[in-house]
């Protein structure tokens, strides 16, 4: 008994001494258990210019950003995937306003590559960006310049409101069946080109839903945004 005593205090000893040894990281991070969380190796982050490009697994419904970006079908009517998330978990007045964007803007439904803003809703995100990725067609139908196009148009939009950080999905690597190995590469390459030319974003960050996703994006960065 006295044995486990003097264990459980050495034990509560180390443990002080590991949390002292953190406080001075703390300005760096919002807080120890952020992180703790980037050590787990589910984040991972570049500078870019004045802003940085943050990759996490996640759900990126509830991503506190200035806005999320969804990945939309041209009716801006919801769907399944994270359309669907995004249309359930703002609710109601998501809707309302894409319903409004479609009666003045675009009545026959948003072009791929476009980009128009909604409310948030509810959602912890202010606004939502929606635009429309391109459908896979094996690649020569235009479909990285498309892609790269939603990427762009929306990270332009975020900074015509004065918006200093967004997150995104993998666009069109769901239903729309681009490979997400040939996607990531568009993506990561078009938000770092937008970032060197454009110094008004503070973060962007690439939210992966599933743990394979991550990773593919997570290797994909470090050859093309390491350097």
């Amino acid at each position: 008994m006295v044995y486990c005593l003097c264990l459980a205090v050495v034990s509560s000893i180390l443990a002080y001494s590991f949390i002292d040894k953190l406080k001075p990281l703390k300005g760096k991070f919002t807080s120890i258990e952020k992180w703790c969380e980037d050590m787990s190796g589910n984040i991972c982050e570049y500078q870019i210019g004045k802003a940085k490009i943050c990759i996490v697994q996640g759900d990126i419904t509830e991503m506190d950003t200035d806005a999320i970006v969804n990945a939309a079908n041209p009716s801006l009517m919801g769907g399944g995937g994270v359309d669907g998330a995004i249309h359930r978990k703002g609710g109601p007045k998501i809707l309302e306003e894409c319903k409004r964007i479609r009666a003045t803007e675009y009545p026959n439904g948003l072009p791929t590559g476009k980009a128009v803003i909604t409310t948030g809703g509810n959602l912890k995100a202010k606004y939502v960006i929606h635009t429309v990725g391109p459908v896979w067609r094996g690649g020569n139908q235009g479909e990285p310049e498309l892609l790269a196009e939603a990427y762009r148009n929306s990270l332009k939009l975020a900074v015509s409101k004065g918006l200093k950080t967004i997150a995104f999905p993998s666009i069109s690597t769901g239903a729309y069946g681009y490979p997400i190995e040939k996607a990531c590469r568009v993506a990561l390459t078009t938000v770092k080109e937008f970032l060197e030319k454009e110094d008004k974003l503070e973060k962007v960050v690439l939210v992966l839903f599933s743990q394979r996703d991550f990773e593919i994006y997570k290797e994909a960065a470090r050859e093309l945004l390491a350097n």
